[in-house]
């Protein structure tokens, strides 16, 4: 079953997308709408193309066009209905659904209801006086007009006050006033009852209702009974989901205390509140396990009484999974589900494009079995949308869910070069977001990565393209591509990934003792990854500091300066980058005056003086204001190790005495350090000597073991003991063993200053015990325990016999060896080992001896895999057994064959030979064949400007063919070619080459032959020479000067761009020499006061001979003058200049 494919919300995608409609907005399925505003039914819809609208009233069509009051919105099927003149919106109650049509279906609307609100009056009624006796109960009543929706009740004062409630009096659901018992202070004529009408904001007030309260003798109290609910019990249903209130009131005198609880069960106290006094149990957003029996007790001290309310949960539908919108390629298949619940359990039926299912036509590819319709080899053009309807006695649940059929090639929706940067061992995740139909294959990439698709560890792969890289390292940075891939083309991304160095505080702000007035500096020092900008913040009790400049921030410090008690806190410091971050925190603590470290103690004195004890005391130096916590004693060993010394025993800031235990046979001196929140003082004075006498040794050497270094030794090995643990001159070792499991005697030996000691002359991989006791003159220490040591290994003796081979693939084979006996081991046995080489290929039988390769399975194995064989290829190999000291012989070797597999990647694939409509592939057979090549799959499409994809082709080429022609292609287009190699197993790796087929020469000889005709060339000389001769008189008539006659004839003209030029002299009209300097009419002067020339070069047709005479430019050699009076020769050089030789070019084509 295919997964339904998801439609991007990607305006982009969704653009060239056919969609059938789906409903996006309606009005509730209860509309009360306000009598005095239009009433707008919303329905909007979204589809491609744009869906239409029509509407039912009560069932049938509603024209819509038939009545001027109603108007449909623009592009949408929302309905307003104008009823700001003599209608009344209860003309237009009923019962509305929207249909939304385009030409892949029909989606429709809840029924919605439309209903006016009403806030009716209330009718005239006569209230006579109630007039009680006190400590009676009594009930005023309010029955308020029905209302749609219903009016919210309260009571009221002629002041428009609120009664005031309580215990002994409240308001019931329905909105009457209980009194569970009424005082003389109740009496009073304006008890008003209130309906206020939500939808129409309107307030309607009942006739005031007067009570008087009579006192006719002793009032009696009595035991509660219930004013509401009657009688012992009472039952109620509600639907799930909504809301539960359940009330007893009851009188009685003294006023009875309402109590709530569930018959066999809790209530449940995430959703039950008490109202009213305790009156009401609410309970929200009812489940069914809110059924049962509920029991309210009222009492006061003369009894109580008791009710109870069996509740009933029923349940409109509700969905269990309602149907989604499916998208599928042709040819696949999908499923709708509608499942719904309820109580009564809902009945299920279809519709598609909102008629029965049952009444569309038959299609042999959809099928429906209750609450599931299925669809299998789906073709295009079956688009469609289908309803489901659950339904009971208690409401119905409508749901569309459209079967759109789409062929597309994939498309990617993430940005192009997106750069990820993450922290390193971080999660990296890279996206790939894309859409086609069928649903694109995602393959990833990475750069320099052998052009292999990314697999296995440490990558993680999700459905919808998302490369996870669960802990990022540096070695992940990088261009990564992911590829989506479907039956229609493919589509690829790039994008990048970037690991950055955390971040790090590389030593925490230390804790500070500051004296007032003193200044503080915390360090913070960071590391960070280069590429990223850091930013240092400091809080102080996890607030910003305080604004004052007497807080220094730099890059890794912060500086208090005077400090005061207020700056007395926890300071933290935070690097943030735009990636991480690290805090760090220390206290700073002012004080009055400085701490320091305390003096060093003094007046050590050694008493009750024992061999292997003695008392020490001392006194306390000064501890500077920071009280002592503790004393360190250390001592000196001047007998083995004079100038060191070594910490003995702590003891409590409150003491001055210690109890020390002393070992045999040492020169002890002592001395005292006291510590406080400062630090150590200084050491004491060391005390006097204090020597103890030698005695036997209290412990052996420990770390005793036996390993033989060679087949007949066993070397005994222990930890000496320290000058300390001697106890007394003249330490040596009893080393002791003897042969385990043989009933023989201990052999020892006394060695000193040693730490191990060789057996010689051992039987071979045999068990020892061995034990090291330590002596010294004056006795030994305590009876060692014995430990299993082992002589010298040897190598094994024995092969594994009967090897096996069970080739799996191409590639895995399984080896099979029987065990060897343990004896011939000789030695620990450690595993197995197997050699394996290649001998060459089945391609062409030709030797290839590639090197040995070992694989090691440790343990009594008796099989193991071999992976990374080469396909279709000869292994020889053989097992060997090894322990501590190395390998035993080999096995027999064993031949075996792998299988074919697919071959690797054409060794070469290049174009040659371009022409117009055909191009050349050249290529290489694989280098690793992995069998018999059948042929050679040869796929290549057009490759656009833009970079898109056009059709895909595929050729079939022979295995013995290394070049194919590609004819009928088009000319100057590129290509884009894919290339594999196959065996019997498949196709193997593809290779990738692009092409361009050679541009039309008649079209390219069109443009550039002009430059080789003679006739071009001869003109471009003519217009050369002509305008060498122009500029020649041009400076001829300059040098001349003075005022020319034609002035007068120029000024008679209104129009400079009528006057002539002189034939005779080839001047622009007349020549003053008082205006150098008047700009040209309707030209601008630059700042500089020259005038420039027009940016645009002359034509070259109008030289040609079938010109008029004139220039349309700038006027030069035309019969009548362009508006200038004057040129310097620079300019008259300007406008003669020769134009380009391209743009003569263009002229003429």
């Amino acid at each position: 079953m295919v997964a339904p494919l998801e439609v991007p919300l990607d305006p982009k995608v969704l653009e060239g997308l056919p969609q059938p409609p789906t409903i996006t907005h309606e009005s509730p399925k209860d509309y009360i709408v306000d009598p005095r505003e239009n009433i707008v039914i919303r329905c909007e819809a979204k589809g491609k193309p744009h869906p239409s609208f029509s509407w039912t009233r009560n069932g049938t069509h509603f024209d819509i066009d038939k009545d001027p009051k109603v108007n449909m919105k623009p592009h949408s099927g929302t309905l307003v209905i104008d009823i700001s003149g003599k209608d009344k919106a209860e003309a237009y109650e009923g019962v509305y659904q929207c249909t939304a049509h385009n030409e892949h279906g029909t989606a429709v609307s809840n029924n919605i209801v439309v209903r006016q609100s009403r806030s009716p009056l209330w009718s005239k009624e006569s209230n006579p006086p109630f007039v009680v006796q006190e400590g009676a109960s009594l009930v005023l009543k309010c029955r308020p007009p029905a209302g749609l929706p219903p009016p919210v009740i309260f009571w009221m004062d002629n002041n428009f006050q609120r009664l005031s409630l309580s215990r002994r009096v409240s308001q019931g659901l329905n909105g009457d006033l209980y009194f569970s018992n009424v005082e003389m202070s109740d009496s009073r004529s304006d008890y008003i009852c209130y309906a206020r009408f939500p939808r129409t904001q309107t307030i309607q007030q009942k006739q005031p209702i007067t009570v008087r309260v009579v006192n006719n003798g002793q009032t009696e109290e009595r035991r509660p009974s219930f004013q509401v609910p009657s009688g012992p019990s009472s039952s109620m249903m509600v639907l799930r989901g909504q809301l539960l209130e359940m009330e007893c009131i009851a009188e009685g005198l003294p006023t009875p205390e309402i109590t709530w609880s569930k018959v066999s069960g809790e209530l449940p106290s995430n959703r039950a509140t008490y109202l009213n006094f305790h009156k009401t149990l609410r309970i929200a957003v009812v489940t069914e396990a809110d059924s049962g029996q509920y029991r309210c007790t009222a009492k006061n001290t003369l009894g109580s009484i008791h009710h109870v309310i069996t509740v009933t949960v029923k349940a409109a539908p509700y969905w269990i999974e309602a149907p989604q919108n499916l998208v599928l390629a042709p040819r696949e298949k999908g499923q709708l589900i509608c499942r719904a619940s309820g109580n009564p359990k809902p009945s299920v039926s279809w519709f598609m494009d909102g008629l029965p299912i049952h009444n569309a036509p038959e299609d042999s590819r959809r099928k429906v079995e209750g609450d599931t319709i299925m669809f299998e080899d789906v073709v295009s053009g079956s688009s469609a949308v289908y309803q489901c309807n659950a339904s009971n006695e208690h409401g119905y649940l409508l749901a569309n869910a459209f079967v759109n059929v789409l062929s597309e090639p994939p498309r990617m929706l993430t940005p192009p070069n997106k750069v990820y940067q993450v922290i390193m061992n971080q999660q990296a995740a890279l996206e790939c977001y894309s859409f086609g139909s069928p649903i694109p294959k995602i393959t990833w990439f990475k750069e320099n990565h052998t052009n292999a698709a990314l697999e296995g560890d440490p990558y993680i792969f999700y459905d919808n393209g998302t490369l996870v890289i669960p802990v990022a390292q540096a070695t992940n940075s990088g261009k990564y591509t992911c590829v989506a891939l479907n039956m229609l083309g493919k589509s690829d991304n790039h994008v990048h990934l970037e690991v950055k160095e955390p971040t790090r505080i590389l030593k925490q702000p230390e804790y500070k003792v500051v004296q007032r007035n003193r200044d503080v500096v915390f360090e913070c020092p960071v590391k960070h990854d280069p590429s990223l900008i850091p930013t240092m913040i400091w809080l102080k009790d996890n607030g910003e500091l305080p604004d004052d400049e007497r807080f220094v921030v730099d890059s890794d410090s912060l500086t208090i300066t005077k400090v005061t008690e207020s700056d007395a806190g926890t300071y933290t410091c935070i690097m943030n980058t735009t990636l991480d971050q690290d805090s760090a925190s220390a206290d700073l603590r002012v004080v009055e005056v400085a701490y320091e470290q305390p003096d060093p103690p003094s007046d050590l004195e050694l008493t009750d003086q024992k061999p292997r004890s003695v008392q020490l005391t001392w006194i306390p130096g000064d501890d500077h204001n920071s009280p002592i916590k503790r004393f360190l004693i250390q001592y000196e060993d001047s007998l083995h190790d004079r100038g060191s010394w070594h910490n003995l025993t702590e003891v409590p800031g409150t003491t001055t005495t210690a109890h020390l235990k002393l070992s045999p046979f040492v020169h002890y001196k002592f001395r005292v350090m006291a510590l406080n929140d400062v630090g150590y003082s200084l050491p004491s004075p060391s005390s006097r000597h204090y020597k103890t006498r030698a005695a036997a040794p209290d412990v052996n050497p420990t770390g005793v073991e036996g390993l033989g270094t060679q087949p007949d030794n066993l070397v005994i090995h222990w930890k000496p003991l320290t000058g300390l643990q001697s106890n007394g001159p003249g330490l040596q070792y009893v080393v002791c063993w003897r042969q385990k499991y043989v009933d023989e005697d201990w052999h020892s030996v006394k060695v000193a200053n040693v730490s191990k000691f060789t057996v010689q002359g051992t039987p071979t991989f045999t068990p020892y015990e061995v034990k090291v006791q330590a002596v010294n003159e004056h006795g030994s220490g305590p009876e060692p325990l014995p430990v299993t040591a082992y002589s010298g290994e040897d190598l094994p003796k024995a092969a594994p016999d009967n090897v096996q081979v069970q080739v799996i693939n191409s590639t895995l084979a399984h080896v099979h060896w029987e065990s060897v006996p343990l004896s011939s081991v000789r030695g620990h046995l450690k595993g197995y080992k197997v050699y394996y080489s290649r001998k060459g290929s089945l391609h062409n039988h030709s030797p290839h001896h590639s090197e040995q390769q070992v694989l090691t399975f440790s343990g009594n194995r008796t099989h193991g895999k071999l992976p990374g064989l080469h396909p279709f290829s000869r292994y020889a190999l053989n097992v060997r057994v090894y322990n501590g000291r190395g390998e035993g012989p080999a096995s027999s070797d064993e031949d075996f064959e792998t299988p074919e597999g697919v071959p690797g990647h054409p060794a070469f694939l290049r174009v040659v030979n371009p022409s117009l409509d055909s191009l050349t592939l050249e290529w290489g057979p694989p280098h690793d064949r992995n069998g018999r090549l059948t042929g050679y799959t040869l796929k290549y499409q057009p490759v656009n400007n833009s970079n898109e994809l056009g059709p895909l082709k595929e050729v079939t080429v022979a295995a013995n063919e290394t070049s194919f022609t590609l004819p009928n292609l088009k000319y100057s287009t590129r290509y884009k070619f894919y290339f594999n190699a196959k065996t019997q197993k498949g196709p193997g790796p593809t290779i990738t080459q692009e092409a361009v087929t050679v541009i039309d020469e008649a079209m390219a000889s069109r443009q550039v032959d002009i430059a080789t005709q003679g006739w071009f060339i001869g003109l471009m000389c003519a217009i050369a020479l002509l305008i060498l001769v122009l500029l020649i008189v041009c400076f001829i008539k300059r040098n001349k000067g003075g005022k020319y006659p034609v002035k007068e004839k120029e000024d008679a003209h209104a129009d400079p761009e009528i006057q002539p030029m002189k034939d005779e002299d080839c001047t622009f009209g007349e020549y003053s020499d008082h205006d150098d300097h008047k700009p040209l009419r309707g030209s601008r002067t630059p700042s500089n006061g020259t005038v420039k020339r027009d940016d645009s070069d002359d034509s070259l047709v109008d030289y040609g001979d079938g010109g008029d005479g004139q220039f349309n430019e700038d006027g030069s050699f035309i019969g009548q003058y362009s508006g200038r009076k004057e040129r310097d020769t620079a300019e008259c050089i300007e406008s003669s200049e020769a134009p380009s030789p391209v743009n003569a070019m263009n002229s003429f084509v």
